[in-house]
């Protein structure tokens, strides 16, 4: 059984154009999530699957200079793109993070590995809403990649991924793991100008005290720090309002 990290990873973000290859600390966004993602235990191999357009040639390149191996499939159905990545690297159990997660706690990845491995049997385990958004993990297996990729229809379906697993329960036996502590009032993914603000901000703080940290040391940080974590609050509000 081989477990693959696909990385998503794409220039053509519509709110914020070229984002996984901003920088904090020094190193692009794609770097962060790539040397945390390997930190992880129980992956035999992380790659990034980035898309054909020629303004993606960056991240592929950013890629190779990380020592990590490309797949490059299409823009905007990513759910073909991870298909084909998952079959093309021989991955049995796929692991997909994406790079606007660049803090992304390799912990949460072991323990939604382990419970995917534990009894009972599953099909699907995430990391849960009580983390704070982007620490977001999801592994599957090969054959419900496959059941996705034939049936999915739907646009929305199509671009993230995993949501015909959740909107079919009854078809698929389905996990998460919650932390000890609701810390879904944290934002720390990157979609708009303010959380890459945020993010950098972390990094430039918490880095030089621990190159490892994770993500209670983030939830400690802003919960002391309020005015921080008010950078990009309003984007939580948002999601509340579309309910996800």
């Amino acid at each position: 059984m081989k477990t693959l990290a696909i990385i998503q990873a794409r220039t053509g973000s519509s709110r914020l154009p070229g984002k996984v290859l901003e920088r904090a600390g020094g190193r692009t966004l794609l770097a962060h999530i790539v040397e945390r993602a390997q930190r992880a235990r129980g992956l035999d191999e992380v790659i990034v699957a980035t898309t054909v357009q020629p303004a993606d040639d960056a991240v592929a390149d950013e890629a190779a200079r990380l020592g990590v191996a490309t797949y490059r499939g299409s823009e905007l159905d990513v759910l073909d793109r991870y298909y084909k990545a998952a079959f093309a690297f021989g991955g049995d159990a796929i692991v997909r993070l994406t790079a606007d997660c660049p803090l992304l706690d390799p912990t949460i990845v072991s323990l939604v590995l382990e419970r995917y491995r534990s009894a009972p049997p599953v099909d699907y385990v995430s990391s849960g809403f009580g983390f704070p958004e982007g620490y977001g993990a999801e592994v599957f297996n090969g054959d419900v990649l496959a059941t996705m990729w034939r049936e999915a229809t739907q646009p929305f379906e199509r671009e993230h991924v995993t949501p015909f697993v959740l909107n079919h329960p009854e078809r698929f036996r389905i996990a998460m793991v919650d932390p000890d502590v609701d810390a879904s009032w944290c934002r720390v993914t990157v979609d708009e100008a303010a959380d890459l603000r945020l993010v950098q901000h972390l990094v430039d703080q918490l880095e030089p005290l621990d190159p490892t940290f994770g993500f209670e040391t983030v939830v400690r940080y802003l919960s002391s720090h309020p005015e921080i974590a008010a950078i990009n609050a309003r984007y939580l509000k948002d999601r509340a309002a579309r309910g996800g």
